[in-house]
C-alpha cells in the first residue's frame, strides 16, 4: 500500500523517534570514555566533509558563500569539539565533601532539532556534537529548502557515531518534510526536549508544543561606534561581520549607530572597506525588495550578495561592493530596513552623543532583537560598562565583528550556533547553548544538621500573655456592647 506524502512523512517521524528512543536507552549507559570517542569521530567527519557539505548547502539553498560555509562547518566540528572535549557529562560531576553533596549527570532524552536554511549543515554538526556529548539521541527536522544538504550532514554524523560505537538510530533526519511532520516530531511521546533554531514562528511553536524547549529569538543587532573607537578597525569589524556568509548568522550586524562627531570619518572608512551608501531614492527601492509589507524579510534575498539585491531593486552599484548601507532617520514600520535583515544590507544612524546612541540602540532592539546581542566599538571602558549594565541584551560584543564574536569564534563565549536570548527575548536560556544545557542533574545529599537543632533555633519568640483577668475580659465585653448599641441607634435615625 502506498501512503500519501503527508501520511508517509508522519510515519517516517514516528519511525525515527522510536529508533532514537531505542538508541537512547543504550547510549545513556555509556561511559565518559565511550562518549568522548564518539564526539571525536563526529569532529573528524565534520572536518573531512566541511567542503563537501558547504558546496551542497550553497548549491541547494542559493544562500551565503562557499568559503564561509566551509568555515562554519569546520567551526562546528573542530572549535566546538575543542571547547567541550574535556567537559565532564557522565557520572558524578561534583563532590562537595563539606556540604556532603554529590551532583550526578543524567541525559535529558531524545532531542528534536530544528535546522534553519541559513545554516543547514553546520547546525547539524554542532547539535549532533552537543547532543551525543551529553548522551542524548537526536532527530533533525530540516528546512524544506535545505533537505538534501541537511540530510547528508546528518547521515555523515550518524555513520561517524556508529563507527565509534554508538547505537544505530542515535542520529536521525526527516526526509519527507512537511509542517505536520515537524509538529509530529516536536510532540512525539519519545521526544524529551526540542532544540529549535529558526524563525520566530517556529520557535514559538516549539515552546507551545508541551515539551521543554531551548529556542532563540531574532537578533536585530546594532553596532554602536563611539568617538573613542579606532574607526578603521571598527569599519573593518562591521563589514567583516555583516558580510560573513552574506549576513546569514543571527548575530550579524543589522544597523550602525555612530556619534555625529566621527560619523563622516567612519563613513569614509566603511566605503574604503567596500560599503556602498544608498541615496534616499535607492533606500526606498532597496527597502521594497528586501522587506515585505508586513516588515518581515523577503526570503528571496536572504544570504544574497549586494549585486543580486541591486539588480532586483533596479540600481547600479560599484562592482566591488561588499554591502549596501541605508541612512535612516527612525525605527519601525515606516523605516523597514531598521528591522533584521539576514543579507548584505545595513542601516545607518547618526546620534549626537553616546546617551542618544544608547537610546537608539534600545529602539532597534525593541524592534526585534531584545535579549540577543549588541556590538560596541569604543576604548572608553566607562561607556562600555554603561552599555553592559543598561542594555536589554545578553551579549555585549566589544571591538569585534558581532557575527564572529556572538558565536564564540573571536570571543571567550562558548562556541555555539544556538544563542539564547533569555526571557526578554522569549527564550529559556540567556547564554550560548552547550552540552551542559542538555543534561539533568540529580543530587545525593547527606543530613548535615540535627533536626533537634532546627526546633531549638526556630522556637517562636515569647509572646505577651493574653488577658486572663475576668474583670478585664468583662470590661472589654461591656465596651463592645456600648459601641454596637450606638451604631444601631445611629443607623435607625
Amino acid at each position: 500500500m502506498e501512503l500519501d506524502r503527508d501520511l508517509a512523512s508522519l510515519q517516517e517521524v514516528r519511525n525515527l523517534a522510536r529508533s532514537a528512543r531505542k538508541a537512547q536507552d543504550v547510549l545513556k549507559n555509556f561511559t565518559q570514555e565511550q562518549v568522548d570517542r564518539i564526539i571525536d569521530s563526529l569532529r573528524e567527519a565534520g572536518e573531512i566533509n566541511a567542503s563537501h557539505l558547504a558546496t551542497m548547502a550553497v548549491s541547494e539553498t542559493g544562500m551565503g558563500k562557499y568559503e564561509d560555509k566551509c568555515f562554519k562547518n569546520y567551526f562546528a566540528s573542530r572549535t566546538v569539539y575543542e571547547s567541550i572535549k574535556n567537559m565532564k557529562t557522565v557520572g558524578i560531576l561534583r563532590e562537595d565533601e563539606q556540604q556532603r553533596l554529590w551532583e550526578i549527570a543524567e541525559p535529558v532524552g531524545v532531542i528534536a532539532a530544528i535546522v534553519p536554511t541559513t545554516n543547514p549543515t553546520s547546525t547539524v554538526i554542532y547539535k549532533a556534537m552537543i547532543a551525543l556529548k551529553s548522551r542524548n539521541a537526536i532527530v533533525f527536522s530540516p528546512h524544506p529548502s535545505a533537505v538534501k544538504c541537511t540530510y547528508e550532514a546528518a547521515k555523515l554524523m550518524h555513520q561517524a557515531a556508529m563507527a565509534a560505537g554508538a547505537p544505530e538510530g542515535v542520529i536521525g533526519c526527516i526526509t519527507n518534510i512537511s509542517l505536520g511532520a515537524t509538529q509530529e516530531l516536536m510532540k512525539h511521546p519519545d521526544v524529551a526536549v526540542i532544540l529549535a533554531t529558526g524563525g520566530s514562528a517556529l520557535v514559538k511553536a516549539a515552546y507551545s508544543s508541551g515539551k521543554p524547549a531551548l529556542g532563540v529569538g531574532p537578533g536585530n543587532v546594532p553596532a554602536f561606534v563611539e568617538r573613542s573607537a579606532d574607526l578603521a578597525k571598527a569599519a573593518e569589524c562591521i563589514i567583516t561581520g555583516k558580510t560573513f556568509d552574506n549576513g546569514t548568522i543571527c548575530a550579524s550586524e543589522q544597523s550602525i549607530v555612530a556619534e555625529d562627531c566621527i560619523a563622516d570619518e567612519l563613513i569614509q572608512q566603511l566605503k574604503q572597506k567596500g560599503a556602498y551608501f544608498l541615496n534616499p531614492e535607492e533606500v526606498q527601492k532597496v527597502s521594497k525588495v528586501v522587506m515585505l509589507p508586513n516588515v518581515s524579510m523577503n526570503p528571496k534575498v536572504v544570504g544574497k550578495e549586494p549585486k543580486f539585491i541591486a539588480q532586483m531593486a533596479g540600481i547600479s552599484i560599484p562592482e566591488q561592493t561588499k554591502c549596501l548601507v541605508a541612512p535612516l532617520e527612525g525605527v519601525g514600520p515606516q523605516w523597514p530596513l531598521s528591522h533584521e535583515k539576514l543579507t548584505t544590507v545595513l542601516a545607518f544612524y547618526r546620534v549626537k552623543d553616546w546617551h542618544e546612541g544608547c537610546e537608539r540602540c534600545i529602539q532597534l532592539l525593541e524592534a526585534g532583537g531584545i535579549g540577543h546581542s549588541l556590538a560596541i566599538h569604543s576604548n572608553d571602558e566607562s561607556i562600555i560598562r554603561e552599555f553592559g549594565l543598561k542594555k536589554p541584551i545578553f551579549r555585549v560584543l566589544v571591538n569585534t565583528p558581532a557575527t564572529l564574536g556572538g558565536v564564540g569564534a573571536t570571543t571567550a563565549l562558548s562556541p555555539s550556533f544556538t544563542l539564547g536570548c533569555g526571557t526578554w527575548g522569549g527564550s529559556s536560556v540567556s547564554e550560548n547553548v552547550t552540552p551542559l544545557h542538555l543534561i539533568n542533574i540529580k543530587r545525593v545529599v547527606w543530613g548535615i544538621r540535627d533536626p533537634k537543632e532546627l526546633r531549638t533555633n526556630s522556637a517562636p519568640m515569647e509572646q505577651a500573655p493574653l488577658p486572663t483577668n475576668q474583670v478585664d475580659a468583662q470590661m472589654i465585653q461591656d465596651i463592645v456592647k456600648q459601641v454596637l448599641a450606638q451604631l444601631i441607634t445611629a443607623s435607625v435615625k
